[in-house]
């Protein structure tokens, strides 16, 4: 540990390094992650959530963070919940995080950035320990679609409406989907031979096992609707994967937007669904004190705005913009890739913009087969990623996920366990 202190400190005063060897040295004021677990992702409205309000799914997996890392819960002074459809998340934050066992002197919070609002919450609590205002917190993302959507109510003042940026973050999300397809011809059948590897790679990875370490048996209640009978259930696999998908049996079902085009379709679009994950993160030097173990260094994030009405695009900005930040190429330099697959279209699209080796990007699925629990997949992508680092004994991960209103966001880690 005094080695890495002085390393720490010797850092500061030699020229910066750059690239691959600035990222994985290891410095005592690192933030790391030292757990990152999720639940089961279950289909929305009809799967194994259907019945769990938000605020005990994230008191139960405060309760698994405590539970699976042996953290004494007093060293936790910040919890912060990413999440999209709930208004009084901020409440939902501190109450579970009380009732799951952390002390009244954590504090909690929540923040909303759409469908990054997982990678959100991680950056916030990083930045926190980055700064020296924490040394340890867990972020969370969590989301009941089951409970209701994020649509705008009613229209935005006539003032906003001038300006057609601004109108056209009403726009709904199979909209921009359908304007991607059209703007940048992204083909039908393009989007439906993704969608199909994602369901098969999705199907190969449960069936070998591939997602257990990452994910946490969940408890629930499950209602029958006919009868109203009740019973307890244990979730320990994604409902999600539709096996034996294919390419023809996706080109048969209809689009899903039929007033906007014709290319988006319930096959080649992410599934409504209900999930959540948790990360922990703490100082390197915190971790080794606790004796927690070390699973990735957290590099940083960003994000970056792009036109509303092709919202999709998002994650070719955010990408190029946060790798420039650490001087590192994307096909050289970066070995593990999840992009959200809010729809084929913009998975399509960054895939191809960027250049991206399809083998290196959502090994194993992407949204459309897992599906997209708004708030949620910003976290749950660190958790599957890393998953895949440790199996393929890779290092460096980046996640990527489009937002809706027009932005995108990226994160970087360190895999260290090798």
């Amino acid at each position: 540990m005094a080695t890495e202190r002085l390393n720490s400190i010797l850092s500061h005063l030699t020229p910066s390094k750059s690239g691959l060897s600035a990222i994985t040295q290891k410095n005592a004021d690192d933030v790391v992650i030292t757990l990152a677990i999720r639940t089961p992702l279950t289909k929305g409205f009809k799967g194994g959530m259907k019945d769990t309000p938000l605020d005990f799914i994230v008191y139960q997996l405060l309760k698994k963070v405590i539970e699976k890392s042996n953290i004494d819960p007093q060293m936790v002074e910040d919890v912060c919940l990413g999440n999209v459809s709930n208004g009084k998340a901020a409440y939902i934050a501190r109450a579970a995080s009380l009732a799951a066992g952390f002390p009244t002197t954590s504090a909690a919070s929540s923040v909303n950035r759409f469908c990054s609002s997982g990678l959100k919450a991680v950056q916030d609590i990083a930045n926190q320990i980055s700064s020296g205002s924490i040394e340890c917190g867990v972020a969370i993302g969590a989301e009941s679609m089951s409970e209701g959507g994020d649509r705008l109510e009613k229209p935005f003042h006539d003032a906003l409406l001038q300006n057609q940026d601004a109108k056209d973050c009403m726009q709904p999300m199979g909209q921009t989907s359908e304007n991607l397809g059209k703007d940048f011809d992204i083909s039908r059948e393009a989007q439906d031979k993704f969608a199909a590897e994602s369901y098969q790679r999705a199907e190969r990875a449960q069936k070998a096992g591939w997602f257990d370490d990452e994910i946490v048996p969940f408890n629930v209640t499950i209602k029958d609707p006919k009868t109203g009978e009740e019973k307890e259930v244990t979730l320990t696999k994604d409902e999600g994967p539709r096996y034996g998908t294919t390419f023809e049996s996706l080109s048969r079902i209809r689009p899903a937007f039929p007033a906007y085009g014709d290319k988006s379709t319930g096959g080649n679009s992410s599934q409504v669904t209900d999930g959540a994950a948790a990360i922990l993160l703490m100082k390197r030097s915190t971790a080794q004190k606790m004796n927690q173990p070390i699973l990735a260094k957290f590099c940083g994030a960003t994000v970056a705005g792009v036109a509303p009405r092709i919202m999709g695009i998002g994650p070719s900005l955010a990408i190029p913009k946060l790798l420039g930040k650490f001087n590192l190429n994307l096909q050289n330099d970066v070995d593990i890739i999840e992009i959200n697959e809010a729809f084929a279209s913009m998975a399509v699209y960054c895939t191809n913009v960027l250049g991206i080796d399809p083998s290196k990007m959502n090994v194993r699925g992407g949204a459309i087969a897992l599906g997209h629990p708004l708030g949620a997949t910003g976290a749950r992508q660190i958790c599957t990623g890393l998953s895949e680092c440790r199996r393929q004994k890779k290092k460096i991960l980046l996640t990527s996920m489009c937002i809706g209103t027009g932005q995108g966001m990226a994160g970087l880690f360190v895999n260290e366990q090798l």
